[in-house]
């Protein structure tokens, strides 16, 4: 950066940077994001008459491309510039021309600190960095998110390296592999690496004697005689596979083989996965509207995962050890439940046979509030003692202590965090959408959004359990950090102000292996083609259809004047990040559209009386309002009437049977699993382009969008029809890439198999690593105690007054 810095200021483009400089002072703004200086630069070229080499290609074009802050003061021009992905630099620009100076990160918080006045000379900095050095760290930016890969072609090195260690630890890991107290793998005969070696060998020339076919609990006792103990395989086959990947593993230690080798590891039997305030339940109580994404994601990842332990209880031949694997969802319980099953304090869930939702209560500080389904926003006091109680409920339940600990969202993360502090159990961090990303400026104005949002304890929360995470699954890599364009959510951490409060010098490294990209599946019972048409219901199929395209209803809005026309189908909740008031306002803005297509818009609230909170109340009313304005009565159809899952399935077959589209809107989407439920059903989807949505859709320039260009998003959409005609097969051909795209990588088997073996690859991480964990753990704890928990009593005061 240095050299491309001193090329602007020692040549005639100096001059170019004076004059930019003095257009950002015009636009009057003193902090301006990327969009905004792209767009003065482009609108500086053009007054200057530059020509098009100058804004892709010159020095200074190149700085301003890499550049995604700019805070402008009397004395100085700050630029924050991301070189490349997962590295941002702070560089000053005197007011004089004449010097540009790389600073650090702490300058940059002081100045934007004085930009919204609350600088203060003394404050607390966070700086997590040292407690990941020394640990191996990605190289390159390419491959973050791909933490396993990483680890194991680590550890197959430090084995090439060291053999002896390696053996010894690896004897010292399985050697502690026990299930209630029995031992599993290897028995208290083999005292060494190369005892255990050496029994191998005399293994494996045993079991190579015997029918692959033969049962394990027949030649179980001669096993035991050679040290050996349950766990290596259910088939003398099989048994004999697992000996012969840990015998290839001393003498040739390659990636692959480790992998294999760890996935039949008898490691994890005790699962919690932890949601606490998505209003968990089954049948028509999957979450509010805001967080029905996640409990559906989190009661299909059970179901899988418990799926996956049994089979591999199985195959290790466990079952003559009576071992069952048990899967609990942690979550709150609500008295006040409206009905649901959500006061009732354990619940099967359907379609497992050891899988459970176990629901704890809020201690009663105030009843009036705890009674009460409460805003995800607004629960952090009451995370700590519920963490306690929740504690005492899972080691009942479990008769023992569970093996790995998966939170979600914010808050499920912190309680996971201390749950698994108190249970040595390993911590995986799950949060697909973290609301620091989502709301512009959150960080910077927390003080005057506290009263509303309390991001003072989210922010908080979210670095302490991301950090204290054993790892950390993400559904893509932009998650993670983004593209050359955007900041990935993760990334957001990093380095950023709380004003007044705390300054974040370090706050998450993003090269550290922890990270692990295991996107989610769908579940195919319910989400399945249009076209298996054995599986659909006549009834339930011929009712949708009625409801999306020709039934009255107060609910619902709109009489299409043809309903034949092409269905643009959008599923979501009411909110600004959603944007379904833009994609209304383009579907009304275009005429092109409306002759072609008919927009179905499926939510789940239809009026502002119906909105839990002020900003979903007034996205109705602008919904409303753009609809009245466009005139689009005969041309829309907006179904605000909550759907079951069945019901939500057969509503994108219904789409799909007339050769509809599916569209995703979103400013921002994390994931996206209507995209995937579209996808499956047979729908070609467009989505947007911003946020790992991009990632699932693989013809960038065809089916991604901009929610900001409406008129961009609309030629998309007609040149598809436009295929479509000249080409009767061309919907059939996308509507075949997009299920198999699905079916092949984004499927529950696969995440679980995936999860399971991150989670066992880590927990012999953490045992041979020299990474200090604890003195990291200590450092959160102390912000916990010190920062957290001060901010959540805060917010209880406030509750005690209700």
């Amino acid at each position: 950066m240095h050299d491309l810095v001193q090329n602007v200021l020692n040549s005639d483009e100096k001059t170019a940077l004076r004059q930019f400089v003095s257009a950002l002072n015009a636009a009057g703004k003193p902090y301006l994001l990327r969009n905004e200086i792209l767009q003065v630069f482009a609108d500086y070229c053009q007054r200057s008459h530059k020509p098009a080499y100058f804004y892709h290609s010159s020095s200074l074009g190149t700085l301003i491309s890499l550049t995604h802050e700019i805070i402008l003061e009397e004395e100085s021009t700050w630029f924050m510039l991301r070189p490349w992905i997962a590295n941002q630099e702070v560089w000053r620009l005197g007011a004089d021309m004449t010097h540009f100076e790389k600073l650090t990160p702490k300058a940059l918080l002081d100045v934007r600190d004085r930009l919204v006045n609350r600088y203060q000379p003394q404050i607390l900095e966070i700086d997590l960095k040292p407690f990941y050095q020394g640990a191996p760290t990605i190289d390159d930016p390419r491959n973050i998110g791909q933490g396993l890969t990483f680890l194991n072609r680590y550890l197959c090195n430090q084995l090439e390296n060291d053999p002896k260690r390696w053996l010894e630890e690896l004897f010292q890991a399985l050697h502690k592999l026990q299930h209630g107290g029995t031992p599993l793998m290897i028995s208290d005969r083999l005292h060494s690496g190369d005892e255990l070696a050496l029994a191998v060998k005399k293994a494996l020339q045993f079991v190579s004697e015997l029918s692959p076919i033969e049962p394990f609990e027949k030649f179980r006792f001669d096993l035991q005689s050679l040290g050996f103990e349950p766990g290596w395989g259910n088939t003398a086959g099989r048994v004999r596979e697992t000996l012969e990947m840990f015998n290839r593993l001393v003498s040739d230690p390659e990636p692959a083989i480790l992998e294999a080798f760890v996935t039949r590891v008898p490691a994890i039997f005790r699962v919690v996965l932890v949601s606490i305030h998505g209003w968990v339940g089954q049948e028509g109580v999957v979450g509010r509207p805001e967080t029905a994404g996640q409990v559906m994601y989190v009661l299909e990842q059970a179901r899988s995962l418990e799926a996956k332990l049994r089979e591999d209880i199985k195959l290790a031949g466990l079952e003559v050890l009576g071992i069952q694997p048990k899967v609990i969802i942690l979550t709150r319980l609500i008295p006040n439940c409206e009905g649901t099953a959500c006061n009732l304090r354990l619940e099967k869930l359907q379609g497992t046979e050891n899988a459970w939702i176990l629901r704890v209560p809020f201690a009663d500080f105030n009843p009036n509030v705890t009674q009460n389904w409460i805003s995800k926003f607004e629960i952090w006091p009451y995370l700590e003692s519920f963490a306690l109680e929740a504690e005492r409920e899972l080691v009942a339940e479990f008769r023992g202590n569970p093996n790995l600990i998966i939170g979600n969202y914010s808050d499920g993360n912190l309680v996971a965090f201390l749950l698994s502090r108190r249970l040595k159990a390993a911590h995986c961090n799950i949060a697909h959408s973290l609301e620091k990303p989502k709301y512009l400026f959150s960080n910077l104005y927390w003080q005057d959004l506290e009263d509303r949002y309390h991001f003072s304890a989210q922010f908080t929360a979210d670095l302490i359990s991301m950090n204290a995470a054993d790892f950390i699954v993400s559904s893509s890599y932009q998650e993670i950090v983004g593209t050359p364009d955007n900041m990935g959510q993760y990334e957001s951490y990093k380095c950023f102000t709380m004003p007044n409060l705390y300054h974040v010098v370090d706050g998450i490294d993003l090269f550290n292996p922890k990270f692990n990209m295991v996107p989610p599946g769908v579940n195919e019972n319910i989400f399945f083609p249009y076209n298996q048409s054995e599986d659909r219901d006549k009834e339930a199929r011929s009712k949708i259809h009625e409801l999306m395209f020709l039934r009255e209803d107060p609910s619902i809005m709109g009489n299409l004047e043809n309903p034949k026309k092409t269905p643009l189908l959008a599923v979501a909740p009411i909110n600004s990040t959603k944007n379904l008031t833009g994609l209304a306002e383009c579907f009304g803005k275009s005429k092109e559209l409306q002759e072609h297509c008919n927009l179905i818009l499926l939510t789940s609230k239809f009026s502002p009386e119906q909105a839990t909170h002020p900003e979903e109340a007034a996205e109705i009313e602008k919904l409303h309002s753009i609809i009245n304005q466009y005139e689009l009565h005969s041309h829309i159809r907006w179904v605000g009437i909550r759907l079951s899952n069945m019901e939500l399935g057969e509503a994108y077959r219904a789409v799909a049977d007339c050769r509809g589209i599916f569209i995703h809107f979103a400013r921002f989407e994390a994931f996206g699993r209507t995209l995937l439920e579209a996808m499956i059903s047979g729908l070609p989807t467009f989505a947007t382009q911003f946020g790992g949505a991009s990632e699932i859709i693989e013809d960038v320039d065809k089916f991604q969008i901009n929610p900001t260009d409406y008129e961009g998003t609309a030629k998309k959409v007609l040149h598809f029809l436009d295929e479509c005609d000249a080409n009767p097969q061309y919907w059939h051909e996308i509507s075949t890439r997009a299920i198999d795209r699905v079916r092949n990588k984004y499927n529950w088997s696969l995440h679980s198999k995936q999860l399971l073996l991150i989670s066992k690859i880590y927990r012999f991480w953490d045992y041979v690593t020299p990474e200090n964990r604890e003195a990291r753990a200590r450092y959160l704890e102390t912000l916990y105690y010190l920062v957290f928990k001060p901010r959540a009593e805060k917010i209880l005061e406030q509750h005690m007054q209700r």
